[in-house]
């Protein structure tokens, strides 16, 4: 198995790699709809998606056998600037254009769910997509596509292994990037141990606290970040959207591969699959398992899991009956992290209820914010020192029928015209370690700098 794809591996025995039923490599996920129309089997049944019949089993005149489809030439054919991606273990869906570009695609995250009903009747679009900051009260980006294309998901590339690893471009004098860490990594660690000391006090259970690394003196491919990162860990949630510009009308771009899944709707079927402890991955195999094993026992990794399942389930039981938990969490690995993940299942009691509306009641979970919310929410603010914008935010589609994927915007950058900020950040519980933590954060940043091409120890 390529160490780069994203796998779930149940029970302890690693080396006899028993797999679980429900391992996101299988793709074994019921067949969603986008407005009624059949997009996992690839039957668009008297539609049309971006003028191409896909259901006569042709795109652009090419013969395709039908439930395959190029989704590595839908990834190549997304221009940052002009389109949005999102592609998942189920789908790839590329979106060109948008019908709010007049008011730059901005509304308020609270009733975003409303106001997505009221854009899908009113535009006779099949789906939108949408990300949503990680400040429940700020300002989300939608995007109506004015041309759409949806296929089947990611698969390793065929090619990968002969991929050139470089996508940042240096400076016209051969210079390297300048790069600035918020805060400094000691500042990072005294962070730490402030929550830490207020955990001890009783003040919070958890809270996840982020650092940021800033880096400017160059320019950047973001379409070859954005295959980077879909080669790295295809099996992933990988997404690229516009955001509304800058306060002097300056572009912002968020990209990012993230390993989390906030919620999927299919029908009745609810799903989410939380994310919670983490440890870096190894170059050598046998450390590398190692690590996965130590990971699976760490009691402070599991009680830190605990905090965000309890919070999905609790978050879920008034839209879902039957919400079912396991008690044992499984592990999952991407090309630089090993996680716990734990599969959150339900049925929906009323399909009313769409993806969206979901995934605001579910945001922010323990994951990214901590526990109590209201508590770790503070203390984010007066520890961090930055503004995360859309970094633990959620991102994915929504559809008429209410189905719908939403990804937590992990892993991810902010690409402007001149900088780009990465984003990592980590649980922190009784019993957490500062140097530990400055360690877990600087491993996260590599999913980016991989994809970036470049060499730096965060």
């Amino acid at each position: 198995m390529s160490v780069s794809d994203t796998e779930t591996i149940a029970g302890r025995n690693l080396d006899s790699r028993n797999l679980d039923s429900r391992n996101l490599d299988s793709r074994n996920v019921a067949s969603p709809h986008v407005a009624g129309r059949q997009i996992a089997g690839r039957q668009i049944a008297g539609g049309q998606v971006d003028s191409r019949q896909v259901a006569g089993g042709q795109v652009e005149g090419r013969n395709v056998e039908l439930g395959v489809h190029p989704a590595w030439q839908l990834l190549s054919e997304y221009t940052a600037g002009a389109d949005a991606l999102f592609a998942s273990p189920t789908r790839t869906v590329l979106a060109s254009g948008n019908l709010l570009d007049r008011c730059d695609g901005s509304m308020p995250a609270g009733g975003l769910d409303l106001e997505i009903d009221r854009l899908l009747a009113s535009h006779d679009v099949p789906l939108v997509l949408a990300a949503v900051p990680y400040d429940p009260d700020g300002v989300a980006r939608v995007v109506v596509p004015e041309s759409l294309q949806v296929c089947g998901p990611l698969d390793k590339h065929p090619l990968e292994d002969a991929m050139p690893g470089h996508a940042l471009s240096r400076n016209g004098h051969g210079g390297s990037w300048r790069i600035t860490t918020r805060p400094t990594r000691a500042g990072y660690a005294h962070s730490v141990a402030g929550a830490v000391e207020r955990i001890a006090a009783g003040q919070l259970a958890k809270v996840v606290l982020a650092r940021a690394l800033d880096l400017s003196g160059g320019s950047v491919d973001a379409n070859a970040i954005l295959g980077r990162l879909a080669r790295h860990d295809p099996h992933g949630y990988t997404y690229a959207l516009e955001l509304p510009p800058t306060a002097t009308g300056g572009t912002r771009r968020l990209i990012g591969a993230s390993p989390e899944l906030l919620v999927a709707r299919t029908g009745r079927r609810v799903v989410a699959r939380p994310v919670g402890g983490s440890a870096a991955r190894a170059s050598d195999p046998i450390e590398d398992v190692r690590r996965g094993a130590a990971l699976l026992a760490s009691a402070k990794d599991l009680a830190e899991h605990a905090f965000v399942v309890d919070a999905v389930v609790q978050s879920l039981s008034p839209y879902c009956r039957d919400v079912v938990a396991p008690i044992q969490p499984t592990l999952v690995r991407t090309a630089t992290m090993w996680h716990l993940l734990t599969e959150v299942t339900g049925d929906l009691l009323d399909t009313e209820t769409s993806s969206l509306t979901l995934a605001l009641a579910l945001h922010p979970t323990p994951a990214v914010c901590g526990t109590p919310t209201a508590a770790a929410h503070a203390a984010i603010g007066e520890l961090e020192g930055f503004d995360r914008g859309f970094y633990a935010g959620v991102v994915g589609w929504c559809d008429a029928a209410g189905d719908g994927e939403w990804a937590v915007a992990l892993r991810c950058a902010e690409l402007r015209s001149d900088t780009i900020r990465l984003y990592a950040g980590a649980g922190i519980v009784a019993g957490s370690d500062p140097i530990s933590e400055v360690a877990e954060t600087g491993a996260k940043f590599r999913t980016m700098l991989n994809a970036m091409g470049t060499e730096y120890d965060a």
